[in-house]
């Protein structure tokens, strides 16, 4: 099964370089667009300066900010916002904010004291406090963080959907890694799928098996071999329904196969009526 993640020359997979590259394009562009418009700014305010700082101060910042860009998309496959997991990885991710805007300042403020320090000049990053100054660059360091955290979150979930439509054709088992494991099962023995956090658990007759990923990429898989989502965070194999029964709050209980009962939303009657006598 191809997942995407092939190693590349540096032994950094697929996954880690190709959003990393972006993301230093991107801020390439960046440091071009505010360094010359700091420039003119200050020129027409006829403030006293250096022509070469605007560009050190945009070029540091970035330099920093792209080199710690592949700890926050580390932190974007361990918490993955999903549909149905989204308060949790955010709030984790809006805390994170709070260290990567730490380490941005303090790197900074080291690689431009030097060079000014070199330079004979005073940078004085700190003059107007240090409190004034951190809150200042965490308000811009929590855009940065969200702006690379999506852009990690969209490749990662290309590579997703490209591994589902790679999922080869002549064998209809689905290959599923449980811990250092993989498990080949076929899509008649399993007779529900549940979302587990950051985890996906498959229901069998006889073993649950966990398995990172969300529910979302492997509903794109399923739903071709008879999968049909009961609930936000449950799919259910259709041709295992056995029975539906309204709950009092318009929900449905769905009996399965071998006796289990799982609860299906009201919100996906839609699909669970015809499922019945499917």
């Amino acid at each position: 099964m191809t997942t995407g993640d092939e190693k590349g020359t540096s032994g950094w997979t697929r996954a880690e370089w190709r959003p990393w590259v972006f993301v230093a394009l991107v801020a390439l562009v960046i440091v071009a667009v505010n360094a010359s418009s700091d420039y003119l700014e200050m020129s027409r305010s006829g403030l006293d300066f250096q022509w070469w700082e605007p560009w050190l101060w945009e070029v540091t910042s970035a330099i920093v900010i792209v080199a710690m860009a592949p700890l926050i998309g580390m932190a974007v496959r361990r918490w993955t916002p999903t549909r149905d997991n989204l308060i949790r990885p955010a709030l984790i991710h809006f805390a994170l904010t709070i260290p990567y805007a730490a380490a941005h300042v303090v790197f900074i403020w080291l690689i431009r004291e030097g060079l000014y320090w070199a330079a004979h000049n005073h940078y004085g990053f700190f003059d107007d406090g240090v409190a004034l100054v951190a809150f200042y660059e965490w308000r811009k360091d929590v855009l940065s963080y969200a702006a690379i955290g999506a852009t990690y979150w969209i490749f990662q979930y290309i590579a997703e959907r490209k591994a589902a439509a790679a999922q080869p054709a002549a064998d209809e088992r689905i290959e599923v890694r449980d811990g250092g494991a993989a498990v080949f099962l076929a899509p008649t023995d399993i007779t529900h799928v549940e979302a587990a956090g950051n985890y996906v658990e498959f229901h069998t007759g006889a073993k649950t098996h966990l398995v990172r990923g969300t529910l979302a990429s492997w509903e794109a898989r399923l739903v071709a071999r008879g999968f049909i989502r009961v609930h936000r965070s449950r799919l259910v194999n259709r041709s295992k329904i056995t029975a539906l029964r309204p709950t009092p709050s318009g929900d449905m209980e769905i009996t399965l196969g071998d006796g289990r009962t799982v609860l299906g939303s009201r919100r996906y009657r839609a699909v669970l009526t015809p499922a019945a006598s499917a």
